[in-house]
């Protein structure tokens, strides 16, 4: 069975989201019965957030599955409760009602939560009720609102909601009859979803430019001094532009856990958590600047691997190499983008570039979804011609390349 002898090694699993259901799976896949998981949240549902941003323009609904359908699928036991701080010397999580969980593996997959950049602004966030952003859009029919500012904060870890905002808007606006709304997009980045390269970026502002939007990259926007919000460099005023920034992440601060000054959770490639013997992190809740489902899924599989490993399983465990896939809702259909690390270029299609085509690409969850959803194949008959997308992080994002050196020198 397992190197604790002839019982199955109990895994104990805290978090119902993308990194803790990956998890799961993977655990059932690679270590079979060496295994039991058991999965901890607070929740009763799992929901596919990516698609909420479509919510507002009836474009898309976020998919809603029960947990306990998928904990059974998953071949895991679900118990309700949330994780508040770990004893890893005794092998025990503490929940937030005070209950003690005993395990001989903990993986972390909590999540983050979401704080407003600039509290007088609206802040999007895949959790936030559809009427509160249809409000915008009903002021917009109204006439109130003619000018809209899309801000992607400094720190925020994925901008590309603020895009997909933005152009559902601006063809919402012409579908309304309105060719006079101004939206603008503020992003500290250097050009639009730079980090996909530039053949993504070349074709997302033909989308921005045939609906009228504007994009001030590396900009900057901050709080001046009377806690209006300004654009920097300059001081530009945003005026009397309606706002709708992105929300920065804050990590879990778990007691008896090594996090950074943000709350996230310090972690080797393989997800190890640094100082404990027997905890694994993977997910938004770990110290990575990008955060993003499909990357969420892939650090799962790299501790499924490591603790399938430990438990007398035949895995080499690979440690996480960010790849990342993407998929933007352009207001007028699906753009896929990828992009090789030995290619400057990059790559964007209208077809599926990966299978199944959906928001949050993974080794396990993904197909387990778009089999519920019975999702329909994109582009050609039978399954996309198209690979993985292969973006280094480590070369393309700085921030990402620093956090992986840190891993592996501290592991």
């Amino acid at each position: 069975m397992s190197s604790l002898g002839n019982r199955p090694a109990q895994i104990l699993v805290a978090g119902g989201g993308v990194a803790g259901l990956e998890t799961c799976f993977a655990l059932r896949d690679l270590a079979g019965d060496r295994v039991e998981c058991t999965i901890l949240t607070p929740e009763r549902e799992f929901v596919y957030r990516p698609m909420a941003v479509a919510e507002p323009f009836a474009r898309g609904l976020a998919q809603r599955v029960g947990l306990d359908r998928i904990a059974e699928d998953a071949g895991a036991r679900l118990v309700q409760g949330s994780l508040a701080e770990v004893d890893d010397a005794q092998r025990t999580a503490v929940t937030a009602a005070g209950d003690r969980l005993s395990y001989d593996y903990l993986v972390v997959a909590v999540g983050a939560r979401s704080e407003p950049a600039f509290p007088r602004a609206l802040t999007w966030t895949p959790e936030t009720d559809a009427e509160i952003f249809g409000g915008l859009l009903r002021d917009i029919d109204e006439g109130y609102s003619k000018r809209i500012a899309f801000v992607v904060p400094v720190g925020v870890a994925w901008p590309l909601p603020a895009y997909e905002l933005a152009l559902m808007t601006g063809w919402e606006a012409r579908e309304m009859g309105f060719d006079d709304v101004e939206i603008t997009i503020f992003t500290p980045e250097s050009a639009p979803l730079e980090v996909f390269g530039a053949a993504a970026t070349t074709e997302l502002r033909e989308d921005l430019d045939a609906v009228g939007i504007g994009v001030e990259t590396s900009s900057y926007v901050l709080p001046g001094p009377d806690g209006r919000l300004v654009v920097e460099p300059g001081a530009r005023a945003l005026g009397d532009a309606r706002v709708v920034a992105l929300p920065r992440a804050i990590g879990p601060a778990l007691r008896g856990l090594a996090y950074d000054v943000r709350g996230f959770i310090r972690c080797d490639r393989h997800g190890k958590v640094y100082g404990a013997a027997t905890v694994w992190a993977a997910g938004d809740a770990i110290a990575f600047p990008v955060k993003q489902g499909g990357l969420a899924s892939q650090q799962a599989v790299a501790a499924a691997e490591a603790i399938a490993a430990r438990v007398g399983a035949d895995v080499q465990p690979h440690p996480f190499r960010p790849v990342l896939r993407g998929v933007l809702l352009t207001g007028r259909g699906r753009a896929w983008m990828r992009k090789a690390p030995d290619s400057a270029e990059g790559e964007t299609e209208r077809r599926a570039l990966f299978w199944p085509p959906t928001k949050i690409a993974g080794r396990y969850l993904s197909p387990y979804l778009a089999q519920l959803a019975d999702a329909e194949v994109t582009g050609d008959d039978g399954h996309p011609d198209g690979r993985p997308v292969a973006l280094d992080l480590e070369r393309e994002l700085p921030a990402a390349a620093d956090a992986l050196r840190a891993a592996e020198r501290d592991s």
